[in-house]
């Protein structure tokens, strides 16, 4: 197994992707299979090359919150959840903009502004255009990434416009399955806005969610078809089974899952903004600084509906474990490979054969 792990750096070093035998060869978990301590050095080694030991830190905004009309199943925000969460309609700009620059003074480089709902209407996308403002006009070298649901045309645009700097619409799990987890929107309509925002100019942030009952192959159909979609972050969560949801009793994962997990995108997505997402406390635990081997990003604070780590916890996390919290002034993505750009020289046109 020794001989699969080094194949596996080697080709993420050269920009390639495993293949879909040797993705799933990471997942399981049998006697011969590659132990997971050697799983994530062999990632961590991949990791450095590209992003050093640099750690980006990010914060949530829930600027509106709970009553859904969506029906996740992962969800306590969705429609008929019984969860007992906060629930409020639009937070007012300046709010959003005090509470972003308290997540920049601890370090936080990208603001994710989010939203419960199928979608945004005009005057939402009015409301975030006026907290972009805000939040600029204190933060100026702050990334904000919207998170809206599902957007209609001309909507990337005009967030572009108004200084958004990504868009974040998460596939969350496999296409084969999408159905078993959500029925009032496709898979294909999750697809369509992350191809939307990225023709907008947006930078494109595209992840998954796991312990939802996904089998190996689940896992790995999914992380083939983010790869079509060549975002530039990739968000990985982990189920917070809230009561009053349909999976409150989805307690499936370990943290050595959640690692081979973390592993295999990290493989898959070599020189992407791998991010460790919701879910990290519960089901990581005590593994969290071994995680950080695999993902260069994370979320600071709480998350949308749940609160998380302690601020001062997570950054002495960090530089306990030997990393160190990445700069505004840093670019987080490493440069662009053009030495893969290869100019034609045959075929058509030419007095060589073509290759093909």
């Amino acid at each position: 197994m020794t001989n699969l792990l080094d194949e596996l750096v080697t080709k993420a070093l050269d920009g390639r992707a495993p293949t879909r035998d040797e993705a799933l060869a990471l997942l399981v978990e049998e006697t011969d299979s590659p132990d997971v301590l050697d799983v994530v050095a062999a990632g961590s080694r991949v990791r450095r090359h590209f992003f050093g030991r640099r750690v980006k830190l990010n914060t949530i905004i829930n600027m509106k919150s709970g009553l859904c009309p969506e029906d996740c199943g992962y969800c306590s925000q969705r429609l008929g959840s019984g969860s007992d969460i906060l629930k409020y309609s639009w937070i007012e700009p300046d709010e959003a903009a005090k509470t972003a620059d308290r997540a920049a003074e601890a370090g936080a480089k990208r603001i994710c502004l989010v939203a419960s709902g199928r979608g945004p209407g005009r005057r939402d996308i009015g409301r975030i255009t006026d907290t972009i403002a805000a939040i600029k006009d204190k933060r100026p070298g702050v990334e904000i990434c919207a998170c809206l649901g599902l957007l209609s045309e001309g909507q990337g645009e005009q967030l572009a416009e108004a200084g958004a700097y990504a868009y974040n619409h998460n596939l969350n799990t496999n296409e084969a399955r999408y159905a078993d987890i959500c029925s009032t929107h496709t898979f294909g309509d999750r697809v369509d806005t992350v191809r939307q925002a990225t023709g907008a100019g947006l930078s494109p942030c595209s992840g998954a969610l796991f312990g939802m009952g996904e089998s190996d192959e689940d896992i790995v159909s999914l992380a083939f078809e983010l790869r079509e979609l060549d975002p530039d972050s990739v968000p990985i969560n982990f189920l917070i089974p809230f009561e009053g949801t349909p999976l409150s009793e989805q307690w499936d994962l370990t943290p050595q899952r959640c690692l081979r997990i973390l592993a295999l995108f990290r493989f898959c997505f070599p020189d992407v903004e791998v991010r460790l997402a919701g879910g990290r406390e519960i089901h990581l635990r005590g593994m969290q600084p071994m995680a950080l081997h695999l993902a260069n990003s994370i979320f600071l604070g709480d998350y949308l509906t749940s609160e998380g780590q302690e601020v001062e916890q997570d950054r002495r996390m960090i530089t306990d474990a030997g990393f160190t919290i990445e700069g505004a002034e840093e670019r987080t993505l490493p440069d662009a490979r053009r030495d893969l750009v290869t100019i034609r020289r045959r075929g058509a046109g030419t007095e060589l054969p073509a290759n093909a």
